[in-house]
């Protein structure tokens, strides 16, 4: 069943709009017609299952059949932090991360990224991140949209690494302590209670200079090791998103306590 993310301000009581290229595909791709059912939701705490009563060129107007729960979310909010790779490869990272299960991606810049920083393009640059974020959203099925920052600078990322939980700094150098090292006795001590933030940095793909670890380090970040092979930097964050969403048991993996306690609550 297909899925589509609208403004808070298109729910009604009884029914929803979908405007604009949504609506477009709804009518013309997807071929759909009176009668045919979605799923529509606001990306923050509003899913409908909905059935489509008119079909216009710029609007699809659905009936609202039944309030739903959210359940596409994991229950660790996860960042990727990625320094801007080259060419598209930074919508490589936000499609597929955004599959596997991110709240959020955060840009930067540090010493050895090539790409130029230009802010007339990052804006227009950051209106397709934005729209790849929520295609692939609505693709997995997620209940939310992840929001894509505008890049800052390595000095920036710095204070804002201070917001999280656990942040692990992806290092090729590091050759002794592995993500799972970390990841697995933080997930173990996590509680229900609170909202869980965890950021994964990973650099260009130049790698990270001595000084950006030891800054990082100094930050509050964990350098982690990702095994014994040299990733690129768009597979890094892959990889360290799947980990991640492995070891909560977002993947079938061994389930911590508190993961378990979140299932019989309905969270």
């Amino acid at each position: 069943m297909q899925r589509y993310f609208v403004d808070p301000a298109q729910f009604g009581d009884r029914e929803v709009t979908i405007a604009g290229e949504d609506a477009r595909h709804i009518g013309r791709v997807m071929r759909s017609k009176p009668g045919d059912k979605l799923i529509v939701s606001d990306g923050i705490s509003r899913e409908v299952l909905a059935e489509i009563t008119i079909i216009e060129p710029q609007q699809v107007t659905a009936a609202i059949i039944e309030e739903l729960a959210a359940s596409g979310e994991p229950w660790l909010q996860v960042t990727v932090a990625q320094s801007l790779p080259k060419g598209d490869k930074m919508e490589t990272v936000i499609q597929k991360c955004t599959e596997i299960g991110a709240a959020s991606f955060l840009p930067f810049l540090s010493e050895r990224t090539v790409v130029q920083y230009d802010s007339k393009k990052e804006e227009k640059r950051l209106t397709r991140w934005q729209k790849i974020a929520k295609e692939a959203a609505e693709q997995a099925h997620r209940s939310k949209i992840p929001t894509v920052e505008l890049p800052v600078k390595w000095d920036k990322l710095l204070v804002e690494l201070k917001n999280y939980d656990l942040v692990c700094l992806c290092y090729e150098k590091e050759d002794g302590r592995q993500l799972r090292d970390v990841l697995k006795p933080f997930v173990i001590g996590l509680t229900p209670e609170r909202t869980v933030k965890v950021a994964v940095v990973v650099g260009p793909e130049g790698g990270f200079t001595e000084a950006e670890v030891e800054e990082a380090e100094a930050a509050g970040a964990v350098s982690v090791g990702l095994g014994r092979r040299i990733l690129r930097t768009e597979t890094a964050a892959m990889a360290a998103l799947t980990c991640i969403m492995y070891e909560s048991g977002e993947m079938g993996g061994e389930m911590s306590d508190a993961y378990c306690r979140l299932l019989h609550l309905g969270l």
